[in-house]
């Protein structure tokens, strides 16, 4: 009794490993590890492709297939920079008591190392990245994802919107990417590439994935005049070395160029900015063209902030816009009907909020261009038809 007993617990015991299933249904087939190739779980080398073949294609996404389209066509950029360092006790130099132990010191230059991330927008090798990567640089380094290092060339810089334009040299047509300027989507999923802190240099770009936070974002103006209006916000990480990378639609297009981040650390904390494609693909346009971007506009308009007591003396239902003070005779304003006391609200329908934000609209168009401006003036909300000159 006790051997029958012994056998029947043993019996129970191997049954509660198997999974529970209706007794209705037939057993399910024995599961095969993934990835895992064995000659008794297959007919044959040939059938062990075809499935890995099957496993890997529906594992494929439209991100990884965007990745895959555009990894061959970011690059690392390293840069080395000229820097006029000033000695540190040169203020005790002027000093009546301390000069007299330290010597007058003229500033020393410096060789700095700094690096970055770009992107091929030809298949003859030019290259887009940030300003504040390349924009002071007296030699720059492109390194490819197939270990290949290349020396390149500034075609042209501009502050203003932090982009800068590189060329290298080539005799064979080199991987490209399209810019996508039609509106960025909000939600939609984005991409972003690069080579963060500079880690992995001369070989596959890093990927990180979010999505479209917002468009149209405003920062506060930077340093070096940088004016990051409009531009395209992320969670995708973006850290220090993306700059100038792309950040690429689920279609594999560029929408923006990485190019900024807010932290209170240093890293990533998924608030990450691009210069938009459509502002993108006119600036590079001009640097390509001419090396520069034409920044010689002439209005005629003095500008001041709109404070709460300007406001409440030209009646105004908020402390917004700019005031115009005087206007220059014989200028496009004058041409235009400007007068002194107007309050203007927006040019080309963009929300003129400030100083900052008159500059950064002006800045968006060029010697020759004719914008609309709104403005308010005695109560009332006046359109004006404005043709930018150019100063002499």
């Amino acid at each position: 009794m006790r051997r029958v007993s012994a056998i029947l617990i043993l019996l129970l015991l191997a049954g509660c490993r198997e999974p529970v299933r209706s007794q209705q249904t037939d057993p399910p087939p024995p599961q095969r590890p993934v990835g895992v190739e064995s000659d008794a779980l297959s007919n044959g080398a040939g059938a062990r492709g075809d499935e890995n073949a099957d496993i890997r294609r529906s594992r494929q996404t439209a991100i990884t297939r965007a990745v895959e389209a555009v990894s061959p066509a970011v690059v690392s950029i390293n840069v080395t920079e000229v820097r006029r360092v000033q000695d540190p006790f040169a203020g005790f130099q002027d000093d009546p008591f301390f000069r007299y132990f330290f010597r007058r010191s003229t500033p020393r230059l410096r060789r700095v190392e700094s690096l970055g991330s770009g992107f091929l927008i030809s298949p003859d090798g030019y290259i887009v990245t940030n300003d504040h990567v390349a924009g002071s640089a007296t030699e720059i380094e492109v390194l490819f994802p197939d270990g290949e290092a290349r020396a390149a060339r500034l075609v042209g810089t501009d502050a203003p919107t932090d982009l800068a334009l590189l060329k290298v040299e080539t005799q064979d047509a080199l991987p490209y990417l399209a810019l996508d300027t039609t509106a960025a989507i909000v939600g939609e999923w984005v991409i972003a590439f690069g080579n963060p802190f500079g880690l992995f240099e001369a070989t596959q770009p890093t990927v990180t994935v979010g999505v479209v936070s917002a468009t149209g974002r405003d920062l506060q103006s930077g340093r070096e005049g940088r004016l990051y209006r409009d531009m395209i916000q992320t969670d995708a990480a973006i850290n220090r070395g993306n700059s100038g990378g792309p950040l690429v639609n689920a279609r594999g297009e560029v929408i923006g160029v990485n190019t900024a981040i807010f932290s209170e650390s240093g890293g990533s904390i998924g608030i990450g900015f691009a210069v938009p494609a459509a502002k993108a693909q006119r600036i590079i346009a001009e640097l390509r063209e001419n090396g520069r971007v034409d920044r010689s506009y002439y209005t005629g308009l003095i500008v001041s902030p709109v404070t709460p007591r300007v406001a409440d003396v030209l009646d105004l239902e908020e402390a917004s816009g700019v005031l115009v003070r005087d206007v220059d005779p014989r200028s496009p304003a004058t041409e235009a009907g400007l007068q002194p006391y107007d309050v203007i609200t927006a040019i080309e329908g963009e929300t003129v909020q400030d100083r900052d934000d008159y500059v950064a609209r002006i800045y968006d168009f060029r010697p020759g261009d004719t914008v609309t401006v709104q403005l308010r003036r005695d109560g009332r909300s006046i359109e004006l038809p404005l043709r930018i000159g150019r100063a002499d």
